[in-house]
């Protein structure tokens, strides 16, 4: 996964803030928001019961939902080490023109079978998701010279997948950079809803960061706090459903921050993820890519 190696921390520090909003969320996503307080495997078993054989079940497998990064650096990346900065910053400059022009819709095509018609994202919108670094020419940066659309593969819930992707071309490199051009789909209403304002030993998990071999390996971000001696990530595994119930070990003496940290930690399952939904105990919610966060916040933009 040399894609997703040079933007780790950034990936970790996005996610602690997905983390605090969800712990800081009042509402719920439907039935079932007076949670009794429960140990780590009791919640566990009350998220996999509530979504497996669900319509949000259903839902989440119809749909297009990325488990890997939407982004794939060139292949004879990176050049120097100013360039990998550049690259894990987000610090992109465009010195060149854009498409203006291309296909209303494209295809994701599932490599066990099956398609789904999505809207294309413009070269500008697939820029500006993988520009977020400000553009600044007085610190490390890459260069884009155009684009043209081509396609790139992805993992997905689904499995793997043939995607469209605008390919960046950067100056000096002799391959591109791809960013698939499609939005994720919404996320399905949960039929279970958060933990809230009532005790429990579990902490909720920042995000997704990969899944890897062959999808019996998943890591996520776990957060704790400043005091303890880190998080632990534990499993329940269904037909329908993974359910990662994280909590945190340990205390440690003297005055103590309120402070959230986060890290990734990897899982490793007893048979691969295949299609099951995989879900956060904490939030009764899927565990997503980060990407999943800024396209909401552009939906929300645009609806407003």
């Amino acid at each position: 996964m040399r894609n997703r190696t040079a933007r780790t921390a950034r990936t970790v520090g996005l996610l602690v803030v997905v983390a605090l909003a969800v712990t800081g969320c009042g509402g719920g996503d439907g039935a079932g928001d007076a949670v009794r307080p429960h140990d780590g495997a009791q919640r566990a078993r009350e998220v996999a019961d509530a979504w497996d054989g669900s319509e949000a079940a259903g839902i989440w497998r119809a749909g297009y939902h990325p488990m890997s990064d939407a982004v794939q650096p060139p292949a004879d990346a990176f050049h120097s080490g100013a360039d990998k900065l550049a690259y894990g910053s987000e610090n992109f400059v465009l010195r060149g023109g854009l498409p203006r022009t291309a296909p209303k819709n494209a295809q994701v095509r599932w490599e066990e079978g099956g398609s789904l018609t999505l809207p294309l994202l413009s070269a500008r919108s697939a820029y500006a998701a993988v520009a977020r670094g400000g553009g600044d020419v007085g610190r490390p940066h890459l260069t884009v010279t155009g684009a043209r659309l081509g396609a790139m593969t992805v993992t997905t819930s689904r499995g793997a997948a043939t995607v469209p992707a605008w390919l960046f071309t950067l100056e000096g490199y002799a391959t591109p950079l791809r960013r698939v051009a499609l939005r994720p789909s919404p996320l399905p209403a949960s039929p279970v809803g958060p933990i809230k304002n009532q005790p429990t030993e579990l902490s909720p998990l920042g995000g997704l960061v990969k899944v890897a071999g062959g999808g019996r390996s998943v890591t996520v971000v776990a957060t704790h706090g400043a005091c303890d001696d880190g998080p632990v990530v534990k499993t329940l595994e269904t037909r329908g459903s993974v359910v990662l119930y994280a909590s945190v070990v340990g205390s440690k003496k003297g005055p103590c921050t309120s402070e959230l940290r986060g890290g990734p930690v990897t899982v490793t399952l007893d048979r691969p993820l295949g299609d099951r939904v995989l879900l956060d105990a904490h939030t009764g919610r899927p565990v997503t890519d980060p990407s999943t966060l800024f396209w909401s916040g552009k939906r929300r933009k645009e609806e407003n």
